[in-house]
C-alpha cells in the first residue's frame, strides 16, 4: 500500500514461552491470548516453533486447541522449519487442523537444515540424515500433497478398510493460504514464482542495502515482481511493536529497557550471513504509527502480524494486545473484525 491507505489486516505473533517445571501454564497463557485477540477483533494469531527450547514446539497442536476456542480469528505458523517435518505427515496434520478450524489455518514454512543440525541429526534422522533434502523441493512436495497430488500407488478397499491415494482429509483452499518466511532476495523471488504468500519479519539479509528498511522493501518488490498476482500478491510484515498507551510506568520502563538492550544488533549486519535486525518499536501508538508510515517496507503492505517480545509476562501481553487493537490499529486506519 502507499502512504495514507488503511491497514487492512492486523495480527500478532508469539513463541508461547513456558516454565519447563510447569509447562501447562504457558500453553494456557498462549491460548488465552488467542482468545483475547479474537475478542479484540484482531485478524490473526501466529505461533513460532521453538524446538528443544522452552517455547511452543508443536504449534499445530496448540492451534488445534485454539480452533475449538475461537470462531473467527485466523491461525498461523510463522514459521515451520520444514527440515524438522516429513511433508506427507505434515500435510495430514495441516489439513486436519484446517478442517477443525473451518478453513482458518495459515501455514508459514521455511527451508534449510534444522538448527544445531550436527547435534540433533542422530535423533531426528538416524538412518537418513545424509540424504535428507532441505531445499525448496521439500516445500514443493508439501504443496503438491496439499493440492491433492497422489501420495500412494494404492487406493480402494482392502477387507473392510478404504484407502485414498491422496492426503486425507483434503482441505480445499488450504494450499492458497501457505506462506513462505523469506529472509533473502532469492527466497522472496522463489516464493513469488511459486505463487505463495510472503512473511517478512524483523530479520532480513543485508543484500540490497545495509539499511534494514531498504533491504526489506527490496525483498517485497522482488517477491511481487515474480508473483503471478503481481502487486496484489499478499505480504505480511512482522516487526516487534510494543504500544505503551495504557502501560504502567513500570511496564514502560521495562519495555524501553528491553528494546535498548537489543538496539546494538540493529546498527550493522550481523555474522557471516550479514543478517539485519529491525529496531523494536516502543512508545505511544500515535508515535509508532508515524514511525511505521516513514518505512518504505511498511508502505508496501496492508497486512501485519506484530511480534510480541519473547520474555514478558501474561499481563504485559494483555496490555500490548489491547493497545494494539484499540489504539495502534485505528491509528493506522485499521478496523476490528466482526
Amino acid at each position: 500500500m502507499t502512504s495514507g491507505l488503511p491497514l487492512r489486516r492486523l495480527g500478532f505473533l508469539t513463541i508461547g514461552l513456558f516454565d519447563p517445571a510447569s509447562p501447562r501454564a504457558g500453553h494456557e497463557s498462549t491460548l488465552a491470548l488467542i482468545e483475547l485477540g479474537e475478542r479484540l477483533g484482531l485478524d490473526s494469531a501466529w505461533l513460532r516453533h521453538r524446538h528443544l527450547q522452552h517455547g511452543i514446539s508443536s504449534p499445530l497442536t496448540v492451534l488445534a486447541a485454539a480452533s475449538q476456542r475461537t470462531t473467527r480469528i485466523e491461525l498461523g505458523t510463522a514459521v515451520t522449519p520444514l527440515g524438522w517435518e516429513n511433508p506427507l505427515r505434515y500435510a495430514e496434520d495441516l489439513a486436519t487442523v484446517d478442517v477443525l478450524a473451518d478453513g482458518r489455518l495459515n501455514p508459514g514454512v521455511s527451508i534449510g537444515p534444522p538448527a544445531h543440525w550436527d547435534d540433533v541429526k542422530d535423533a531426528l534422522y538416524p538412518d537418513s540424515a545424509a540424504s535428507e533434502d532441505f531445499t525448496y523441493g521439500r516445500v514443493e512436495r508439501l504443496l503438491g500433497l496439499l493440492r491433492g497430488r497422489r501420495a500412494s500407488s494404492f487406493s480402494g478397499t482392502q477387507g473392510i478398510e478404504t484407502f485414498s491415494e491422496r492426503v486425507e482429509p483434503h482441505a480445499p483452499g488450504l494450499v492458497d493460504r501457505v506462506w513462505y518466511g523469506a529472509a533473502s532476495l532469492r527466497s522472496a523471488r522463489w516464493a513469488g514464482e511459486h505463487g505463495l504468500n510472503l512473511l517478512t519479519s524483523s530479520v532480513v539479509k543485508a543484500e540490497a542495502s545495509d539499511d534494514f528498511d531498504t533491504a526489506q522493501r527490496a525483498q517485497i518488490d522482488a517477491f511481487r515482481a515474480a508473483h503471478p498476482a503481481g502487486a496484489a500478491a499478499r505480504v505480511s510484515q512482522g516487526l516487534v511493536v510494543v504500544p505503551t498507551d495504557s502501560a504502567t510506568n513500570e511496564q514502560r520502563a521495562r519495555y524501553e529497557e528491553y528494546a535498548a538492550s537489543r538496539l546494538p544488533r540493529t546498527r550493522e549486519p550481523q555474522g557471516p550471513a550479514r543478517m539485519m535486525f529491525a529496531p523494536d518499536l516502543v512508545g505511544p501508538s500515535d508515535e509508532i504509527a508515524e514511525r511505521l508510515r516513514a518505512r518504505a517496507a511498511f508502505r508496501a503492505v496492508d497486512e501485519v502480524a506484530f511480534a510480541l517480545p519473547f520474555t514478558f509476562a501474561h499481563d504485559d501481553y494483555v496490555q500490548i494486545l489491547t493497545d494494539m487493537a484499540e489504539r495502534l490499529g485505528p491509528a493506522l486506519g485499521w478496523a476490528p473484525g466482526a
